[in-house]
């Protein structure tokens, strides 16, 4: 199973951009290539620079949408600035001069039936961060085609945003969650390759002080995060927000409830910069099931890919 994000053979191979004979190769052998693309004109053709020669994608190439729904203007001018996929689909002269002309359409078609078609819940695959809401991530999964990460999926520690966790372009690992044939939507999901309970509070010892982050604030406590997929909680103590960095003492481990109890010792309010490290401790292609919580607790957290596989 092919967990890198969707690359062809010759797939972004920059020898395809030398010349006008090495083009019109990666167009007969319908290779996938990528360039940045410099600018959107005023009749909302795409351009890239392909080296030898300039590349054009029109509009009606700009994007595929299976249900075939219009495209819309802001779906392409916002990808000036960024790397998008594409194929060769014919040149033609402009000015005296040869342009290729592109279709990112062709590229995502080939991409979604030939790859992420064929996939199943539970396949593990790389994405790339492309924008980010209170709702969830979005994150392309092949060729520039989006898939929803939400938020509840993004760890088994809760936060506020999915900033907390991600920035724009950061490359993550997810696992498919489920397919929508009729519509060739994907949903994903992250959490899952973050680690059990167990192996998350492996890490940590009773009788040591820690850091972590203020996750929620409740009447009863104070969750702190102390990895992504692994919170505490503390008594409840007036002042404290979300968001602000925290030490705590490890007080109790207890597996059979899958607790960890702590007790807070400070906490207070940092413009330090956001460690954006994962650590992932799946390295499978594919799960069936994940099961979060120990064996020795009663509840079961448990994510079975199974499910949606039908």
């Amino acid at each position: 199973m092919n967990t890198q994000m969707y690359r062809p053979e010759g797939f972004g191979g920059t020898d395809y951009f030398y010349s006008q004979n090495t083009l019109e190769k990666a167009q007969a052998t319908g290779k996938i290539l990528e360039a940045q693309v410099t600018l959107c004109d005023s009749e909302f053709s795409l351009h890239v620079d392909l080296g030898s020669m300039k590349g054009k994608i029109p509009r009606k190439e700009s994007v595929y949408y299976p249900s075939g729904e219009e495209i819309k203007d802001i779906a392409v001018i916002t990808r000036v600035g960024k790397t998008v996929a594409f194929k060769v689909i014919g040149f033609e002269m402009e000015n005296g001069e040869t342009t290729a002309i592109l279709s990112r359409r062709a590229a995502q078609k080939d991409c979604l039936e030939n790859y992420l078609m064929t996939l199943i819940p539970g396949d593990v695959i790389d994405a790339k961060v492309t924008h980010l809401e209170p709702f969830g991530a979005f994150v392309d999964i092949g060729c520039g085609i989006v898939s929803l990460l939400s938020i509840d999926c993004i760890s088994v520690s809760r936060i506020s945003h999915p900033r907390d966790r991600f920035y724009t372009g950061m490359h993550i690992r997810t696992v498919i969650k489920s397919i929508d044939y009729e519509t060739s939507r994907i949903y994903v999901t992250h959490k899952e390759l973050l680690g059990t309970w167990e192996e998350n509070v492996a890490n940590f010892e009773v009788g040591q002080t820690i850091a972590g982050i203020v996750r929620s604030v409740e009447s009863y406590g104070i969750f702190v995060e102390l990895a992504p997929n692994l919170a505490g909680l503390a008594e409840y103590r007036e002042g404290i927000m979300p968001g602000q960095r925290a030490a705590v003492y490890i007080k109790n481990i207890i597996p059979e409830k899958m607790k960890v109890k702590l007790v807070l010792v400070d906490a207070y309010s940092s413009s330090a910069p956001i460690d954006y490290r994962l650590d992932y401790f799946e390295t499978a292609n594919h799960i069936d099931r994940f099961v979060y919580s120990p064996e020795a607790c009663e509840r079961v957290v448990m994510t079975d890919f199974t499910e949606n596989n039908g």
